[in-house]
């Protein structure tokens, strides 16, 4: 049996505002080239578009892509999942809240009681009506499975579907980040899941909940649905005619998207120069996009980001549990040396989490390099005098060959300490395997991390929260049971100048406890053909929204 509800609510969030932004970070890194490697100005050849008759859009991503609303969370897998699949709610540009399936909802008094009125005739991409009791599936297979963006939506006591048209989600306690975190929550097709789910499986009765399926299939009712998808290649999604809010299709919306597992330069290149690329991915180096601009009929855009590159530092292998020995390594770090390796104008990090998060403290203790004081701080690390016996090895994700730069600087500065530092290139899909396991996280791994939501507290949860260790966003191991309890009190908070009052102390503590390096705020770049109308900055800046293809126009000539 199903259920669903119906629901109409405009909720601006004041405590999201910030610059238009970028994407993952979580995201998911890709790659580029040597400069050496990319063609000249004289060399590149024009674009051409594809055939008039259809109009198709190409985007290349870092891979793997997780399209099950339960396990994906990265860059290209969250991209999959804003087009795939409908939510309660809808993130708009003004980093606020627009009714979605939801057409309304009610708060209770003591803040812990949500009833959602769903909108009705709203169809599944195999044609069958969305109700209430596919949210509630859709909440307990995302709680029982626990991977993707299980953490966000949590705290939750019950769901619960009265009606078809009505869900009543109960909370554990007042949270600010409730609704915002409803943004994540995918509504899949009961039916059509079940009637796919091997019974055989992980999770008892529900058997393997469909994972297996979900793998190269959809079960939504978004905006567009898998045509095809051989899976260490690309993901072909095609425009769903039916879907509920057609009349926010763009008139020259593509009708297929072909997301393309690739982020190697020479590949972008060729694939951008020779008509068979339309967008290309955020991770090719300032040399590559260089290049690519040279191409005619090639734009770079750049915009600001709620993305961060960090060095994740694991705080409980030797050398790096000592604290001092991280302070010295954050001392000895040229930052502005780094910067100078990315875009024109990407900023050193200005404290723990993206300037453009609401909350964000700019008045944070931060890092500079200050040799002095990184040997003052490596004088008192227990390690000191037997450095070369704890050599420390830094994981760079492979996709992403712009990173090792940043690798072979971080090698320089550490050994004008006496410290050995080995360079090690690593597949993002390692990197992920090894993060699973404290014992398996290397000393430190190079990482783009986005945040899931645009307030500064939930990045921080993502960061350094106990509950998000065992996964790639937390290679620091921080496990810290008092700046758990101190976030989940300010996570709680409902008044937002509270609230941010305690992100900044818990910024503070974090910059103290030194878990990681700082590096700078990303400024997110892609290489676009003329043809295709896109701007990022009408779009939400959340991970994977400023692909929402409705919004995206493609104009063969």
């Amino acid at each position: 049996m199903k259920k669903i509800a119906v629901l109409v609510t405009l909720i601006v969030i004041a405590t999201m505002v910030m610059t238009a932004c970028g994407p993952e970070a979580t995201p998911v890194p890709s790659a580029e080239e040597p400069a050496e490697a990319a063609p000249t100005t004289e060399e590149a050849a024009p674009t051409s578009p594809p055939a008039a008759e259809e109009r198709l859009l190409r985007v290349t991503f870092s891979w793997p892509l997780y399209a099950d609303p339960a396990v994906g969370s990265d860059y290209a897998s969250s991209t999959a999942l804003v087009n795939l699949y409908d939510t309660l709610i809808f993130p708009n540009a003004e980093a606020g809240l627009d009714p979605w399936l939801a057409e309304t909802w009610d708060v209770s008094d003591d803040g812990l009681t949500y009833t959602f009125n769903l909108r009705k005739g709203v169809k599944f991409h195999d044609g069958s009506e969305l109700l209430a009791s596919d949210v509630v599936y859709s909440y307990n297979r995302l709680k029982t499975i626990g991977e993707g963006y299980a953490y966000l939506v949590s705290g939750i006591t019950s769901v619960e579907a009265p009606d078809d048209y009505t869900v009543v989600f109960t909370l554990e306690q007042p949270s600010g980040l409730f609704a915002p975190s409803l943004v994540r929550l995918y509504i899949l097709n009961e039916d059509q899941v079940r009637a796919n789910t091997l019974a055989e499986g992980a999770y008892g009765a529900e058997g393997d909940y469909g994972k297996e399926w979900l793998l190269t299939h959809d079960a939504g009712s978004g905006p567009y649905t898998i045509i095809e998808f051989p899976l260490e290649e690309y993901c072909m999604l095609g425009k769903f005619d039916d879907w509920w809010a057609a009349d926010k299709f763009v008139a020259n919306a593509p009708d297929r998207a072909k997301f393309i597992g690739t982020t190697e330069g020479a590949t972008v290149r060729s694939m951008m120069s020779t008509g068979e690329l339309e967008i290309s991915d955020q991770w090719q180096t300032v040399e590559a996009y260089q290049a690519l601009e040279a191409i005619e009929g090639v734009r770079i855009q750049s915009s600001s980001s709620i993305t961060s590159f960090y060095y994740m530092i694991h705080t409980r292998r030797a050398p790096t549990d000592d604290i001092h020995c991280r302070k010295a390594m954050a001392y000895a770090f040229d930052y502005e040396a780094a910067v100078a390796l990315e875009w024109p104008g990407t900023p050193v990090m200005d404290g723990a989490v993206p300037a453009s998060l609401g909350g964000h403290d700019p008045n944070v203790m931060t890092y500079a390099r200050d040799l002095d004081k990184a040997r003052e701080e490596l004088a008192q690390c227990q390690y000191a005098d037997a450095l070369d016996d704890y050599p420390i090895e830094v994981h760079w994700i492979s996709e992403v060959p712009h990173e090792e730069k940043f690798a072979l600087l971080f090698q320089a500065n550490m050994a004008e300490l006496g410290m050995t530092v080995e360079v090690v290139q690593t597949p993002w899909l390692s990197v992920v395997e090894e993060t699973a396991m404290e014992e398996s996280s290397p000393h430190i791994i190079t990482v783009y991390v986005s945040a899931a939501l645009p307030e500064a507290g939930l990045m921080i949860k993502d960061r350094y929260h106990s509950s998000t260790a065992a996964t790639w966003q937390q290679n620091e191991w921080l496990l810290d049971p008092e700046l758990d309890a101190a976030l989940d009190d300010a996570l709680a908070t409902a008044d937002q100048t509270e609230r941010f009052a305690k992100y900044a102390t818990l910024e503070a503590q974090i910059m103290e406890l030194s878990p990681s390096l700082f590096l700078y705020d990303q400024l997110e770049q892609h290489a676009v053909v003329d043809y295709v109308d896109w701007n990022p900055d009408e779009l939400s800046p959340l991970m994977g929204y400023w692909f929402w293809l409705p919004a995206i126009g493609v104009n063969p000539p």
